[in-house]
């Protein structure tokens, strides 16, 4: 058309390079770290020109933060099934599922940044915080509905975030739904036993 018309469409050629640009970023962050890759190596493995890397993202910073955002809608997510321990259970298998992908090392290499970085530690932050909310919402619904006692819901995050994060990060083994569990029933045991002895 010569317009540019085609190129704004949702799923059309723009958006779709877009999307192979992200995905190999987030893919050579999890490799590399935020500033151990080239934009040329971005362009290889997106299968795309290196010049549509820079007219999309002249900034490396830009560009890492957008591959960050781009994936992660999933890990911020917490259903509402009305069963608390299985939804802090699948909540913990999705969080272990996204450590283990591209993005997940990406996101896992950017939180460790030591540099100065303010866009992607603005990213993160933001990405912690949309996570951290959903598990609020979701805890403060808990405790409406008598399944669970006041609790401080970022440290019960902490608290079940911890243990999952170390499972993965070790390696060795694959994190599993029986792990969840356990790591599930311990912290709500504990945190139900001290309200217990705060009451008494």
């Amino acid at each position: 058309m010569g317009d540019g018309t085609a190129d704004r469409r949702p799923g059309g050629r723009n958006a779709r390079v877009r999307n192979q640009i992200l995905s190999a970023t987030a893919e050579l962050v999890a490799r590399h770290g935020v500033t151990g890759f080239r934009y040329e190596e971005v362009a290889e493995l997106a299968g795309v020109h290196r010049t549509s890397v820079y007219r999309n993202w002249p900034d490396r910073e830009k560009l890492v933060a957008a591959a960050l955002l781009q994936y992660a809608e999933d890990l911020a997510s917490i259903a509402d099934t009305g069963d608390l321990r299985k939804d802090l259970v699948d909540y913990l298998v999705r969080i272990a599922t996204g450590l283990q992908t591209p993005f997940g090392r990406a996101l896992e290499s950017a939180m460790q940044l030591t540099d100065d970085s303010p866009a992607v530690r603005q990213t993160v932050a933001l990405i912690l915080e949309e996570r951290g909310a959903a598990l609020r919402r979701r805890v403060a619904t808990a405790v409406d509905r008598g399944e669970l006692p006041k609790v401080d819901s970022v440290f019960l995050g902490e608290m079940l975030a911890g243990p999952t994060r170390l499972v993965v990060n070790r390696g060795g083994r694959t994190f599993t739904r029986a792990d969840a569990e356990r790591i599930v029933d311990v912290v709500l045991a504990g945190i139900r036993a001290t309200a217990s002895e705060r009451e008494n």
